[in-house]
């Protein structure tokens, strides 16, 4: 069976590290009209999306500090409802809770970021490896990759966690992009996202080439690179190549590839075409 590296508060399933009276504050927040949301399963590109969306508000470059970055973006279940009641505005909400224990309301705004699901888990699976407070340094991805099938991590399921977003893709306060989608056509995507904020944040991007390119230059990935330490530069350095090449290894092996036709694909299919 499957070890569990996640403990369960009131029904929502967080690393062991997030305090509980925090993440109890997190799921009985009510949204305010003025809540821009960024939602997302764990390692779906929620901080590229959040940098993005930083550039789009704020005509300035990153504070140097990420403890000023994160004023603006506050991570909801991890630093309590009160730390988004006191955030300074305009910013977003960050969240990887479900769409069960996000409070939706149709006066606040979503965005949901959604990935590959064979990218995600490889991608979770490095990052629980590195994260102490996962406590799965010594876990193997065979492992790993059962739970994530089964939904016995932390954040829950995927397609749970994806499915009820999917089917709100076409209301008005919600916008629906993937990390893929976002990868092949950056610019295309930030003037999408643009357009969902409001406030002609779209209107004049398109009207300011060099506004747009800002946006672009100071959310690629060596720009964001810069605001981290040197650990963090390491490890995410070592992350970014071990997923790499246990992506291209795995395909080329054909290792879980019946396991994802079998599991992950099929209840995918099923889900959108049953």
């Amino acid at each position: 069976m499957p070890r569990a590296v996640y403990k369960n508060v009131d029904g929502y399933c967080v690393p062991q590290a997030f305090n509980e009276e925090c993440v109890r504050s997190a799921l009985n927040y009510e949204p305010q009209p003025e809540d821009l949301f960024i939602v997302s399963y764990p390692k779906c590109g929620t901080t590229w999306t959040q940098h993005i969306v930083y550039h789009i508000l704020n005509d300035r470059p990153l504070p140097s500090i990420v403890a000023d970055f994160r004023r603006k973006m506050r991570f909801l279940e991890l630093k309590g409802a009160q730390s988004v009641r006191d955030m300074s505005r305009p910013g977003a909400i960050k969240t990887h809770m479900p769409f069960r224990s996000t409070l939706f309301s149709k006066h606040a705004r979503y965005i949901y970021v959604c990935r590959n699901p064979y990218d995600c888990c490889v991608s979770f699976f490095y990052y629980a490896k590195s994260k102490p407070d996962h406590q799965f340094a010594d876990g193997t991805f065979s492992e790993f990759f059962e739970m994530f099938v089964e939904g016995a991590l932390a954040y829950g399921d995927y397609f749970d966690h994806l499915l009820p977003w999917y089917e709100r893709r076409d209301d008005p306060n919600v916008l629906l992009l993937t990390y893929e989608g976002l990868k092949k056509d950056t610019a295309a995507w930030v003037l999408k996202i643009a357009d969902f904020l409001g406030e002609n944040h779209g209107t004049r991007l398109r009207a300011d080439p060099v506004a747009l390119n800002k946006v672009l230059a100071r959310t690629s990935l060596e720009t964001m690179r810069q605001m981290l330490s040197d650990s963090d530069k390491t490890a995410l350095n070592e992350r970014l190549s071990y997923e790499e090449r246990a992506t291209q290894r795995v395909k080329d092996a054909g290792e879980v590839t019946t396991l994802l036709r079998k599991g992950i694909s099929r209840r995918l299919e099923e889900s959108f075409f049953g």
